[in-house]
């Protein structure tokens, strides 16, 4: 192996590790929003960040907007059938309501349930938000549309979600 190619691996390998550090935490939860079983999610997040490995740029790496959407594509392909956990729902309800405290198995059927009366588009926002915590302009990025857009579909699906749940008026704003 010539010098120059020796020299690249460590400097491949600290920009691994500085993106493995930044998102592991980020993508284990965003796939745990739809995973239930520890030992999956653990696979799939295995999976997504070989791939990262193997098409990292050290000079350029991905970000975590590139890392959930590889996760999306492995979720998508999955045979498992894809489902809202518990905690996510729980997620929804808090960010929609204001309310920290986790709602009682009839509030969750109710946001499951107001989450039903979204496009999936809204509903992909929705989660995007409260569950993975990201922000318009990451929304945006993530899913390849015009920030103006998701903040407008967010605003949309947020008055929705409130007016299902008997919550309106309560916080109608986008961060």
């Amino acid at each position: 192996m010539s010098v120059r190619g020796e020299n690249r691996e460590p400097q491949r390998n600290e920009a691994f590790t500085r993106l493995f550090d930044a998102n592991w935490a980020a993508v284990r939860h965003h796939v745990e929003g739809v995973v239930e079983d520890p030992a999956e999610v653990t696979e799939i997040v295995s999976e997504i960040f070989l791939v990262a490995w193997s098409r990292l740029i050290p000079t350029k790496p991905m970000d975590r907007i590139w890392l959930i959407r590889a996760a999306d594509r492995v979720l998508s392909g999955r045979s498992g059938r894809s489902t809202l956990r518990r905690t996510a729902i729980d997620a929804v309800h808090g960010g929609v309501s204001g309310d920290e405290a986790p709602p009682d198995l009839r509030m969750r059927a109710r946001v499951l349930a107001a989450l039903a009366t979204l496009t999936g588009r809204e509903r992909r926002i929705i989660m995007l938000k409260y569950w993975d915590g990201l922000a318009v302009g990451e929304i945006a990025e993530l899913l390849r549309s015009p920030r103006v857009r998701v903040r407008r579909k967010l605003l949309r699906a947020q008055v929705k979600l409130r007016a299902e749940l008997g919550l309106e008026g309560r916080g109608d704003h986008v961060d």
